[in-house]
């Protein structure tokens, strides 16, 4: 039976992650709000929201989870020769709010999304306590790529990634885990399977791992002044 969150009380805890249902796999709760203390919270006990307009809050904790251990990461030959040709430069927490919107707008294989406008403004209110952060990718002065996810002490929690060119989405994705490495991040959650995750080196590995790297490594100093102060290429203009 799913556990009924109180939105009124953004500090009570999630039930145990164990307790999630096997068919939908990990879902967990519903209810709530998106308030940061709850997100912060959800993401720390390996909890996530993911939910369409036409429902309610949804929690999920899926079995297995798919990670990136980010020294693990695999540049395939083609993708390191579009690294040496240098077609994209790559920024950091330059226009957050563009790359949410980017990530929220329907797939090709999609009507619908599941980055509702409450879901936006959620994470754009992370964003403004320094908590998530996106990487854009730029090709020609246009913002053709990105992704953005929450960093919690020592783990990135990956959310969305957009691409409108070619490779330009996995070109963010190898500077963002460059950086992690220099910045001493442990983990990257890339939550379910893709087989664009799995090209680089993401892992399943099960729920009970991955809270058991969670208690740990979420607790480790946070990172802040890393991404403030990371080196970025001129930033363009959104028109």
């Amino acid at each position: 039976m799913l556990h009924l969150l109180n939105p009124d009380d953004p500090d009570a805890p999630f039930p145990d992650a164990e307790l999630a249902e096997k068919e939908p796999n990990g879902l967990l709760a519903l209810g709530g709000d998106l308030s940061p203390r709850r997100l912060i919270n959800a993401y720390r006990h390996g909890i996530f929201p993911w939910y369409s307009d036409d429902q309610p809050i949804l929690w999920w904790s899926p079995n297995p989870r798919t990670v990136l251990f980010p020294k693990q990461l695999k540049v395939s030959r083609s993708l390191q020769k579009t690294l040496r040709n240098k077609p994209f430069t790559v920024s950091f927490d330059r226009h957050f709010d563009h790359v949410v919107q980017n990530c929220a707008n329907p797939r090709d294989t999609s009507d619908g999304t599941w980055i509702t406008a409450e879901m936006e403004a959620a994470y754009i209110q992370l964003h403004k306590q320094q908590i998530a952060h996106s990487v854009e990718v730029w090709h020609e002065g246009k913002l053709v790529g990105g992704l953005y996810g929450v960093a919690i002490g020592g783990v990135f929690f990956g959310e969305s990634m957009f691409s409108r060119i070619s490779d330009a989405s996995k070109i963010g994705f190898v500077h963002l885990t460059s950086h992690l490495i220099k910045w001493g991040y442990q983990l990257i959650d890339c939550q379910v399977y893709s087989n664009h995750l799995f090209s680089l080196g993401a892992q399943e590995i099960t729920r009970s791992h991955f809270t058991h790297y969670l208690k740990e490594w979420c607790n480790q100093p946070g990172r802040t002044e890393a991404w403030l102060s990371s080196p970025e290429p001129p930033v363009y203009a959104i028109k």
